[in-house]
């Protein structure tokens, strides 16, 4: 401001109208430093005018334009290291402006990933929340973005840092169990708002619903077969529970990893299951010898049928048939036949007949 007070007061000196083009005593006049004379003539000893008011600088603040010029590059010079009147802190304005405009553009501007979600909050309040892409909010510290990443599927492990989960059976038997929950985030406004400590509720919350839900399970339900159907109802469970707390978490699923009875009697129920293993073995093999002995006598009751059949239809034809087959089948590997009937030799010496038989040509 200094400045320009200065160029005003020297402009009115320049064009006064007491004065003429060299001050007011002509182009010898001095440095500007004496008052102006009021009967001083003009350039070329004109008297001045009457009947004009005549008005002078103060003392001081009269100069030649060629002063001006020097001072003011003496005030805008320096090579650049001051603001007028301020020589040697210009470098650190400039820095101060950059920051403000880095602090600005960093704090407004934000880029959200496609898996992110960026939740804005207007003086610690809730505000609203920020999709995929680039957007723009309120500097720091009135808006504060927290970028959330939604896709992420987190895991929480129930039973597997070497402690027990020891829980009861509906038949009254205590099994440890361990398990993992997989969540991620469905609404991030309601996940930074709502709980205060998320991991951890969800992991007292997969607690206690699983201890609810093996209560209505036996044991060899529990370590055997009806392992599928416990995570199902767990995962449904905990996410009734987590909607009515607001969490804004969505469980992605239940898997149990372990489900032993405790370990001081772990190694004898191994003992106890292992022999009903063995003791289901020897019936599954009973009952396929079953099985089998069942088949073939179906199938020989079938012939047996069909032969029947065939011997209603020509009775002395099968009944002859029949007993030539048997006689076949006993004395296939017989070398004495001995004969009783009256007019028949009673001994045959049949294998020596055969050697002795001259053998037929093959035609």
């Amino acid at each position: 401001m200094s400045i320009f007070t200065g160029l005003g007061a020297r402009a009115r000196g320049l064009f006064n109208d007491t004065k003429g083009p060299w001050g007011p005593t002509g182009p010898t006049g001095g440095d500007g430093d004496e008052p102006p004379q009021p009967d001083s003539a003009g350039p070329w000893g004109e008297p001045p005018k009457r009947g004009r008011r005549t008005t002078s600088p103060p003392p001081g603040n009269v100069a030649s334009f060629e002063d001006f010029l020097r001072r003011s590059k003496a005030r805008f010079g320096d090579g650049g290291r001051g603001f007028p009147g301020t020589p040697g802190r210009s470098v650190f304005a400039w820095a101060l402006l950059a920051l403000v405009l880095l602090w600005l553009v960093f704090t407004s501007m934000h880029r959200i990933a496609p898996e992110e979600r960026g939740v804005v909050s207007r003086f610690g309040r809730y505000s609203h929340t920020l999709g995929p892409g680039i957007s723009f909010t309120l500097p720091s510290p009135v808006d504060r973005v927290r970028k959330i990443d939604v896709e992420n599927i987190r895991t929480i492990d129930l039973g597997t840092t070497g402690t027990e989960t020891l829980m009861l059976t509906g038949d009254q038997n205590i099994v440890d169990i361990a398990c993992s929950v997989r969540w991620n985030i469905r609404d991030p406004e309601l996940y930074l708002f709502e709980l205060a400590q998320p991991d951890e509720t969800i992991r007292q919350v997969a607690e206690s619903v699983m201890r609810a839900v093996v209560s209505g399970f036996s044991l060899n339900d529990t370590i055997g077969e009806g392992r599928g159907d416990i995570e199902t109802r767990v995962q449904e469970a905990m996410q009734r529970v987590l909607n009515n707390y607001r969490s804004g978490v969505r469980i992605q699923g239940v898997a149990i990893k372990q489900a032993d009875p405790p370990e001081a009697v772990n190694d004898a129920f191994k003992d106890v299951s292992a022999a009903q293993q063995q003791a289901q073995s020897y019936i599954n093999d009973a009952r396929a010898y079953a099985l089998q002995l069942t088949a073939k006598a179906q199938g020989e009751a079938q012939a047996f049928d069909k032969v029947y059949e065939q011997y209603r239809l020509s009775p002395e034809v099968t009944r002859r048939r029949m007993y030539y087959e048997t006689m076949e089948r006993v004395l296939a590997n017989v070398d004495k036949t001995i004969v009783e009937p009256t007019g028949v030799t009673p001994y045959l010496p049949l294998p020596q007949v055969q050697r002795s038989a001259p053998r037929q040509p093959a035609p």
